[in-house]
Order: structure tokens, then C-alpha cells, then sequence
């Protein structure tokens, strides 16, 4: 049976560091929190400011009042589904993980700035709707 190695611990067994955010990288969370107010589907929300060279994990959403027919993506200008592709949301008070397989664990190579883009219908009238963004840097 032969014994392989991922990223890292090729790099770590030729002797060469990887990135600190790959190994030893501190998780942080951008917690943001939205009041719904009727928002219409021609806003954004910023949400999150992630830096350059942060390793992007996952997010978590939450909201205390259905988002109804609303739907919303969470990505960057230019690329609004990059984390979370645009879908409704109408589970209250229960915590969601989301990510997009290609945009998690790697490295920005650019500052972000994390955006909720609605779609579909307005956002309720009332409630709140948190965007809890984790992500790997030292």
C-alpha cells in the first residue's frame, strides 16, 4: 500500500512551508447582520471584506423570517453566485452552511468584498438575516 500526500504535506515533507493560512492559518469570521426592510431586487448587500490572501472555508445563513420568494446569491461584482448560487432561503432560526466547491480553500489573491444579491422578489418587510462569513488567515 503506498502512502500519498495532499498539498500541504508534500509541501511540508519536501521542507518547504506552505502558506500559514493553509497550516496554521487562525479561523475569523466576518458576522454580518441584515434588517430586512423590503429590500427590492435591484439592491446588493455588502457583507463581508475579506483580505488578500485569506482562505475562504464556508458561511453560514441564518434568518428569523422566511425569505418568501426571494431569492439571494452571495458572491463578489461580477461573480454574484461565487459562494452561495442564487436560491431561496425560507428555513427560520436554523443555521446553513453554504460554499461553493471551487471557491473554498483556496487563496484570494485580491481583497473581496462579500455581496448579497436579491433576485427573484423582494426581501420581507421585517426580520433579520445574518451572513456569517469564516475564513483562514495569518
Amino acid at each position: 500500500m503506498a502512502t500519498q500526500s495532499g498539498t500541504q504535506m508534500t509541501r511540508l515533507n519536501a521542507g518547504t512551508a506552505p502558506a500559514p493560512g493553509f497550516v496554521d492559518g487562525g479561523v475569523h469570521v466576518f458576522n454580518e447582520e441584515i434588517t430586512l426592510a423590503s429590500q427590492p431586487t435591484t439592491d446588493i448587500v455588502e457583507v463581508a471584506r475579506l483580505p488578500r490572501g485569506a482562505i475562504p472555508l464556508f458561511g453560514v445563513i441564518e434568518t428569523d423570517t422566511s425569505l418568501g420568494a426571494a431569492t439571494v446569491a452571495i458572491g463578489i461584482a461580477g461573480a454574484t453566485g461565487k459562494y452561495r448560487v442564487a436560491a431561496a432561503f425560507t428555513a427560520t432560526d436554523t443555521p446553513t452552511l453554504f460554499g461553493v466547491g471551487a471557491a473554498i480553500g483556496a487563496a484570494l489573491t485580491a481583497e473581496e468584498t462579500v455581496i448579497v444579491t436579491i433576485a427573484a422578489a423582494a426581501l420581507p418587510a421585517s426580520g433579520v438575516l445574518r451572513v456569517m462569513f469564516f475564513y483562514a488567515f495569518d
